[in-house]
This record gives structure tokens, C-alpha cells and sequence, in this order.
């Protein structure tokens, strides 16, 4: 089931947010996802984030600013099961314009997104010097 996240799952989402970033940004110093955690933690209740919950345990999140994916984030032994999908196709339903930010080295998001119909839109570097992609989906909708 997927739902708006609550007070209570804050902890658990941000041990997700942690382990997923560790895990598929390991070209990226440690220190710096762990120099993050308490600002983003102090951020989550404010922002908009959809949880994907099975039998009572969080398996995975989404985050967004806006239009704007700040993330997709999947325990690690729950990926590929389509929970990432299912959480993106709750947020195609209710945005017409959805856009995000990968590292060219998450070749496997990269892959996910396309999938997705994302295209790629522009090639940079990101505040930490890492070469980056910016993704973009715009969907137009028939209304009758």
C-alpha cells in the first residue's frame, strides 16, 4: 500500500534514505550522506513523501519538491520486486511533469528512469563535482 508518510515512519525512512544512498552512491564519500542525515531528517515531515508498506513494514519511499523526484529509495533486499515502479506510477497519476537528478555512475537508475520514459535533458556535475544527469517527463493529458 502506498500512503503519505507519517510521523511515526520518520526513522524508518531515513535508515532507508541512508543504507540506499551508501549502497548505490558508493563513488560518493560516505561522510557526506552521513554529514546530510540529520538535515534531510529535519526536512521529511515538511516535505511531500508517499511510503510503500507491506504487512506493516516500510520496504520503500518517495520524495518530491514540487515536480521535482528527490528520490526514490528501496531496502536493498526488496529491489527489483517493483516497488520503485509501483511508487513512480502513484506519483505519473498525479503529476503531469515529473523531473529528477541521477549520477551517470547509477547506471542501474539511469536504466530504471528511461524505462520510464524519462529522457535525459542535460549533463553536468553536481555540487560535488560528480557527472550527473537531469531527467525529464512531461505527460499530456486528454481531457474530455
Amino acid at each position: 500500500m502506498i500512503r503519505r508518510l507519517q510521523k511515526a515512519d520518520v526513522d524508518r525512512v531515513m535508515a532507508l534514505w541512508l543504507d540506499t544512498n551508501l549502497k548505490a552512491h558508493d563513488f560518493v564519500p560516505a561522510a557526506y550522506w552521513r554529514s546530510n542525515f540529520e538535515p534531510v531528517k529535519e526536512m521529511l515531515p515538511r516535505a511531500e513523501v508517499y511510503v510503500y508498506e507491506n504487512a506493516g513494514e516500510i520496504q520503500g519511499f518517495v520524495g518530491l519538491s514540487g515536480e521535482y523526484i528527490e528520490g526514490i529509495f528501496v531496502s536493498g533486499e526488496m529491489q527489483s520486486q517493483g516497488i520503485g515502479k509501483r511508487l513512480l506510477d502513484h506519483m505519473k497519476a498525479t503529476k503531469d511533469t515529473l523531473h529528477l537528478s541521477v549520477y551517470q555512475k547509477n547506471t542501474r537508475a539511469i536504466r530504471f528512469y528511461q524505462r520510464e520514459d524519462f529522457v535525459i535533458q542535460y549533463e553536468g556535475l553536481d555540487v560535488l563535482g560528480h557527472a550527473a544527469h537531469d531527467l525529464f517527463r512531461q505527460v499530456s493529458r486528454v481531457v474530455f
